[in-house]
């Protein structure tokens, strides 16, 4: 099976957002989809054996007009290959133009990508760290504070954004230069709540969705897919707001616990094992049977597509909330809008961690650094208003709530078009 092209999935969400806003233009259409540029850069790293080998490097930066291109640098080989990767890259940028719009805040999309996988090729530290600089170097002419901020993303961390902050500072007359990169790590310029901004971001969403609903979050259940960052991290604010977690799941298996258990107790316990299949007072349930598990807030928090028709019709829960990118199958939507199913899209429901990007973006550049609370703080209230901003539109226009945060994402970047014009 031909795979599919990430980026006409892109494009199809910006036109059917244009259906909605009854934009005909075909010209301009194309404006919205396609990314203002795509780099492609190669990069010649020396190898711990002493040989040179070439590795291919990518930038795509989607839309600039609400502020400087923001997004992820992921390193990773994908099934398609480089080919593959250029358009999932041109895809993923988009998609970053749309989260930041749809949290409202002053940042356009962006995304980068070396074509290789550092844990199954087994890079050493002394080559990722060449590679890393090498790429930064490559790209340094097109990132900067006030130009394109990158973070981490798949098989990047805090140790890489360093060492491109350090290499964009060198390149620069040795200026400081913090606000170049995002995801760094606390002593070099991050933010605080960083770690937990995806998790938490989710759990706002679905307290605001369960006051839409006036579904009460003290002894709500909740299903979470996932044990990962995001999945812990929202089940752990859940808890917090009085709500019971009683299923879980990992790459080794489900388990469903009837009387609930902490999360805490349950990430302990997969720290030991190794899994959370096995915690004591749980059965070990299928996929199919977590995901339709009668609960009041699913968080599918793991792969994408793996909500497809099938299960969106054995769906038993009241509020979704997308921790994970693209785990909804697009068929699968009309199915949940009509059995009534408060949706939560991840380009909003997984926002928390681009609106702490660009907190921490905030405050390298005025040098002042803020508390836990202020940055939560902050970060809540953009969320919020997302949420309900996106509400308004959909019951308007009486659509799902997908369509309803990609259409006012793009309301919001074509008001910013509009009024800057085109020059030169």
């Amino acid at each position: 099976m031909a795979q599919a092209d990430p980026f006409a999935n892109a494009t199809k969400q910006v036109n059917d957002a244009c259906d909605i806003l009854k934009i005909k233009d075909k010209q301009l259409r194309e404006y919205l989809a396609m990314p203002n540029r795509v780099l492609r850069v190669k990069i010649p790293v020396k190898m711990d054996n002493g040989k040179i080998r070439i590795f291919t490097g990518f930038r795509s930066q989607h839309n600039n007009d609400r502020g400087p291109y923001k997004g992820g640098i992921r390193y990773f080989n994908p099934e398609g290959g480089v080919k593959y990767m250029e358009r999932e890259v041109m895809a993923l940028s988009s998609w970053m133009t749309w989260k930041c719009a749809i949290v409202d805040i002053p940042l356009g999309g962006g995304k980068g990508a070396i074509f290789v996988n550092p844990k199954t090729e087994k890079l050493s530290d002394g080559e990722l760290e060449r590679l890393t600089r090498g790429f930064a170097y490559k790209i340094g002419e097109v990132i900067g504070p006030q130009k394109d901020i990158p973070a981490p993303d798949v098989y990047t961390t805090g140790r890489e954004m360093t060492q491109i902050m350090d290499t964009w500072s060198k390149m620069n007359g040795n200026k400081y230069s913090p606000g170049v990169i995002t995801g760094k790590p606390i002593p070099m310029g991050g933010s605080l709540a960083r770690n937990v901004a995806t998790g938490l971001g989710n759990a706002y969403c679905i307290r605001e969705a369960a006051k839409i609903l006036k579904l009460k979050l003290k002894g709500a259940t909740v299903v979470l897919q996932g044990f990962g960052n995001a999945s812990t991290f929202s089940g752990e604010y859940l808890e917090k707001m009085g709500a019971k977690c009683i299923a879980a799941s990992d790459s080794k298996g489900s388990i469903l616990v009837p009387k609930g258990f902490k999360v805490s107790k349950l990430l302990e316990y997969k720290q030991k094992k190794g899994s959370v299949v096995g915690f004591p007072g749980s059965k070990k349930i299928s996929t199919e049977q977590l995901l339709t598990t009668k609960c009041d807030i699913l968080v599918p928090g793991a792969l994408e597509n793996q909500i497809n028709t099938s299960i969106a019709k054995k769906l038993k829960c009241k509020i979704i909330g997308e921790a994970a990118n693209g785990p909804t199958l697009p068929e699968a939507d009309p199915i949940i809008f009509k059995k009534k199913i408060f949706m939560i899209p991840d380009i909003l429901a997984n926002s928390g961690g681009v609106c702490i990007s660009y907190l921490e973006w905030v405050q390298n550049n005025q040098g002042y650094y803020w508390s836990f609370d202020e940055v939560a703080g902050k970060m809540e209230s953009n969320i919020v208003k997302g949420l309900n901003d996106m509400h308004k539109l959909a019951k308007k226009h009486k659509i799902d709530n997908r369509r309803a945060a990609m259409a006012l994402a793009v309301e919001r970047v074509l008001e910013a078009f509009e009024l800057k014009g085109i020059w030169p």
